[in-house]
């Protein structure tokens, strides 16, 4: 995966990723909406310095650290992504309300179609706009969406400091030891 020049980046402002996405999966990440890098790549958690894929690995839910270009293998180890929100932004900010409900509710469809056991939203504030619970803290949420178990995890990207990267696996692997019982 090439590195994107600044005027790559800048030209991803408001491009999609398309999903990763298969029936019947145990877990599929949501992030709040893809940065430019990403867009400008076209794989999710692609910006140098996001902690989604060597927490994933490290946490146990793949056997080797994936890159973001290996994002299509991920039902292979049956794990999916999307995004509450599908345009891209240089930061997640810059994602209103609005956007954030009509993502969940979009996000709603797509696990009714897909049926995945559990949907794991990577950010605990995106979640809490996007869902109208207020009080939802990190971990697992005791209403459903539909038939799937919904978990929130922090926010992997780089600029989340207060969750070191040791915390991070050890939230993801709670999640992961869930989808075991």
């Amino acid at each position: 995966m090439d590195k994107p020049t600044p005027a790559e980046v800048a030209a991803a402002a408001g491009r999609t990723i398309p999903d990763v996405l298969a029936p019947d999966l145990d877990v599929v990440f949501c992030g709040i909406n893809p940065g430019l890098w990403s867009a400008a790549v076209g794989h999710h958690f692609a910006r140098p310095g996001n902690r989604f894929w060597p927490v994933l690995h490290r946490s146990g839910f793949t056997p080797e650290q994936l890159s973001p270009a290996d994002s299509g293998t991920l039902p292979d180890h049956r794990l999916g992504l999307t995004d509450l929100v599908a345009r891209a932004s240089a930061r997640a900010d810059e994602i209103g309300y609005e956007e954030l409900v009509a993502g969940g509710k979009t996000l709603v469809a797509k696990l009714e179609e897909y049926r995945p056991a559990w949907l794991a939203v990577l950010g605990v504030g995106a979640y809490r706009w996007a869902f109208g619970t207020p009080a939802a803290t990190v971990g697992p949420q005791p209403a459903p969406l539909g038939d799937t178990r919904v978990w929130v995890l922090p926010n992997p990207s780089g600029l989340n400091a207060h969750w070191t990267t040791p915390r991070l696996v050890e939230a993801f692997r709670e999640l992961r030891e869930a989808t075991d019982q």
